[in-house]
């Protein structure tokens, strides 16, 4: 698997290159800015790109917005964000636009090496592996639209948010599986997300809040 990463800091920068390199990812290239980043997507179009949100010259959202800028050519680009802080704007543009794998986790939050790593695979693989803590702060300004989904609509919902299967889900509020899927399709319902053959429905309800924000 072929990884762009973007990251500042040197020693968490080779770090990184080491963790993924040892998981039989390939980093193809490693840039500290924004600029050489969305150079870095656009030559190589890796399978996944890897990318801090504050990077050089700006040190603000340099990041994301070169990955989203890298998107608009290559709408597939599968991108996930690896940063000590939640950028929401340009979070919830490159969430928005639905095409391609996408995923935000925090550094100071991913405690496993295997977690991250099943993160990263998982969007490659066009799927989406968000923290919750970033899902919540996205959707902070958002709770009157959560107000149509019951306690455990919600509950089910941010376990959506993170990725979850139904098995998991169903294991980790202590409820069936058949018990999930009725309480997915009521969010679904609610969100007014019509019945789709596309794999990440379940993603699109957490990204729905954020289309009016």
């Amino acid at each position: 698997m072929d990884v762009v990463l973007a990251e500042d800091n040197s020693l968490l920068r080779d770090g990184l290159i080491r963790l993924l390199e040892a998981h039989d990812c390939t980093v193809v290239e490693a840039v500290d800015n924004g600029p050489d980043l969305t150079a870095a997507l656009l030559e190589h179009q890796p399978d996944v790109a890897v990318v801090d949100i504050r990077l050089p010259p700006t040190f603000t959202d340099e990041g994301l917005r070169a990955a989203i800028a890298a998107r608009r050519q290559l709408p597939d680009l599968p991108v996930l964000v690896l940063s000590q802080y939640v950028e929401q704007l340009y979070a919830r543009e490159l969430m928005r636009d639905r095409r391609g794998g996408v995923g935000y986790l925090l550094k100071d939050r991913v405690s496993h090496v295997s977690d991250f790593i099943a993160a990263l695979r998982s969007v490659a693989a066009g799927g989406t592996a968000m923290d919750p803590e970033v899902v919540s702060q996205l959707l902070g300004g958002q709770q009157n639209q959560l107000q149509a989904l019951s306690a455990r609509e919600q509950e089910v919902l941010a376990q959506m948010a993170e990725g979850r299967s139904n098995a998991a889900i169903a294991a980790a509020l202590h409820i069936t599986e058949k018990a999930v899927g009725k309480h997915s399709a009521n969010v679904f319902r609610k969100l007014g997300l019509a019945q789709s053959e596309d794999d990440n429905r379940r993603v699109l309800a957490v990204l729905a809040y954020l289309e009016d924000s």
